[in-house]
């Protein structure tokens, strides 16, 4: 197993995770008592807020019938909740693995409301799409690399990618949260994620941070170019993985796979993708990972 080494941690972080612990204390709240599960979700109601789905601003939206739109909004919401399912298990595989280990005595405090309330959504993201469209989709997330490098780049690597995850994440949380469009249990989920990610995305930042000062500090030129890739490729793997081929199909859109090349050639994507990792692109531009 991968450790961290004591010297990662800087008084910035130290102090960050101590406000982070007792906010998590002073904020705790009970999910299995939070949320009201209706029978079903209003016929004809979105399910995701319009400007978030993969059709937004392309001409393949205004070909949709109104049958198809509705049923695209659905199953693309199902299919956001079931990456979060997905993206919290993984997580919390590589969390577990560090917490209490040498080397992470400073963020194991945090890390155990952060194990707590991960697990929490994962089980409310995964009730909602059982109870409302009766499935999850599968797993198709980006495969950690072999670890054939030092132990402070796989650090980095793996809260990168919880870091990107969250963000990318909370970024259709708050707009879902805000959107009087959405019903009202729809919102709700969003909301109470999006409460609890500002804290765990503020603990990633200053996490990932540290690490990767210390990655430079190393002065392995290498291993500082694959961080940078490794980075720029899960960011557009994430943003692919918005485009399902599955989801297509299940709203009745003829030619699915077509349909998804046709969507990620639009020029009109661009911006939205742009408006998605935006959060992302200036953290690592400001710790100087990205140009």
């Amino acid at each position: 197993m991968s450790t961290a080494t004591v010297s990662v941690w800087d008084d910035e972080f130290s102090a960050a995770v101590k406000r982070l612990t007792a906010a998590a204390e002073n904020d705790y709240y009970n999910p299995y008592q939070t949320f009201d599960w209706p029978d079903s979700i209003p016929e004809g109601a979105l399910w995701m807020s319009e400007d978030l789905m993969s059709v937004h601003g392309t001409d393949a939206a205004a070909e949709l019938t109104r049958d198809q739109y509705l049923a695209l909004a659905q199953w693309e919401s199902v299919n956001f909740y079931s990456l979060n399912v997905h993206g919290i298990r993984e997580l919390l595989q590589e969390v577990v693995a560090r917490i209490h280990a040498p080397g992470y005595e400073i963020p194991t405090p945090f890390f155990h409301h952060f194990l707590g309330e991960e697990n929490e959504h994962m089980w409310f993201f995964a009730e909602f799409c059982l109870r409302y469209g009766k499935k999850l989709y599968a797993d198709r997330s980006m495969a950690f690399p072999a670890k054939s490098h030092s132990a402070l780049l796989d650090n980095f690597i793996v809260f990168s990618r919880i870091l990107i995850f969250e963000q990318i994440v909370d970024h259709f949380n708050s707009r879902m949260a805000a959107d009087s469009a959405l019903p009202e249990t729809i919102r709700a989920i969003n909301r109470v994620h999006h409460q609890d990610e500002s804290r765990h995305i503020a603990f990633g930042c200053q996490l990932v941070r540290a690490l990767y000062e210390r990655l430079c500090e190393a002065g392995d030129a290498e291993e500082q170019a694959m961080a940078r890739t490794y980075v720029e490729r899960y960011i557009e793997t994430s943003i692919q993985q918005l485009y399902s081929v599955e989801v297509y199909r299940d709203a009745g859109i003829p030619d699915p796979f077509a349909f998804r090349t046709r969507l990620l050639a639009d020029p009109a994507r661009q911006a939205a993708h742009a408006s998605i990792t935006s959060r992302t692109t200036a953290f690592y531009q400001r710790i100087g990972l990205l140009g």
